[in-house]
């Protein structure tokens, strides 16, 4: 039962991570599978593999240097030299992105809820401080608390979307909608995808290191990878059902949920809220952490700083701030990924080679 607890408490870290305010609104489903028509769908299973093995190879080479935070994962997979060099720039893009997570709840307060946009951003900011006051022990508790009931929804109201909400008329015919080149670049979207989520997902799962065994560890990452997967191919097909006509919104999903009913309208909108918090909680603890190691101040204070210095910037429109800061996010985590697969394979490789050597001379004694 312990073991399970443990694998449990992965999925629901990589799943607090990457299911945020992109993924829960379908807009990232849309821009990077949905607009490729019937590539998308091979593109998600790509996607649900990626991530279950990225997930993997990442607790194996945690457990392996036995380290608990990002920074020094960093360094032992990219060097003394190109390790500090990748962490300032996730530590910038973590930054950047409580700012945009903290707009992003004052434009569901706004557009969605009808009450002020400071509203929704400041009770983003009070919730995310009050959460991760305990540190690490903080950000796992409100993540069991918080994905648990984002999860349950997510799979009810997008399977239920995908199997058995009437698809509209034009849904078959969408071709004019599609990417151009849908057919080469599916895998290459596919990829970019799991690439910037992978490098904020980096900075959560590295934190489970010490809560169990590699066993654990290693299977949790692999199932919150699968169980991911899963999420992003019920997402596309429930939103591919309604093409061209998703392309038209901010947040496909809450269009989607509202084909249900108004109801369920409104009860998806808590859970794109939800999935912007735990992504600035993921934010929040990643920037503060590395401030308080850098700074040499309290883990405390570096928590209340870091969010109130974002908050000038949440100010901003949601959309600019994606816009601005998504893409170039993407290529850091091409280069976190590439690092982590070189420095695994490499690992797995030598511990090969060197049980093979013990058995071939164990059989010639």
């Amino acid at each position: 039962m312990k073991h399970l607890k443990i694998r449990l408490m992965l999925v629901m870290g990589y799943l607090g991570a990457v299911v945020g305010a992109g993924f829960a609104s379908g807009q990232e489903i849309v821009q990077f599978f949905v607009n490729y028509g019937s590539y998308g769908l091979p593109g998600a299973l790509s996607a649900t593999i990626l991530f279950a093995l990225m997930g993997g190879l990442l607790l194996y080479l945690a457990h392996c240097y036995r380290v608990s935070n990002y920074q020094d994962l960093l360094t032992k997979i990219a060097g003394e030299r190109f390790g500090p060099v990748i962490d300032l720039l996730l530590a910038v893009f973590l930054f950047l992105g409580i700012s945009t997570m903290f707009s992003a709840s004052g434009a569901v307060f706004y557009e969605h809820l009808y009450l002020p946009k400071n509203l929704g951003i400041f009770t983003a900011y009070l919730l995310v401080v009050v959460s991760l006051l305990a540190g690490r022990q903080g950000l796992i508790l409100s993540y069991n608390l918080l994905v648990p009931v984002k999860l349950v929804l997510l799979l009810i109201i997008t399977g239920y979307a995908a199997l058995f909400v009437k698809e509209t008329p034009a849904a078959t015919t969408y071709t004019a909608y599609m990417s151009s080149q849908a057919s080469q670049l599916w895998g290459l979207s596919s990829l970019l995808y799991v690439a910037y989520n992978f490098a904020l997902a980096m900075v959560v799962l590295t934190e489970y290191q010490s809560v169990g065994a590699r066993r654990d560890g290693i299977a949790g990452a692999v199932w919150g990878g699968l169980v991911l997967g899963l999420l992003v191919v019920l997402n596309y097909l429930a939103l591919s059902r309604f093409m061209p006509v998703v392309t038209h919104y901010q947040v496909p999903m809450l269009f989607i949920a509202g084909q249900i009913s108004g109801t369920t309208k409104l009860i998806y909108t808590v859970v794109l809220w939800i999935g912007i918090l735990t992504t600035a909680i993921a934010n929040t603890y990643g920037f503060s952490q590395r401030m308080a190691n850098f700074s040499g101040l309290s883990y405390g204070l570096c928590l209340v700083l870091c969010s109130t210095l974002a908050l000038p910037l949440s100010m901003q429109s949601f959309s600019t701030l994606v816009g601005k800061i998504y893409p170039i996010f993407g290529i850091l985590g091409i280069v976190i990924l590439t690092a982590v697969i070189w420095q695994a394979g490499k690992d797995i490789l030598q511990r090969m080679y060197y049980n093979i050597s013990q058995l071939y001379w164990g059989l010639r004694r």
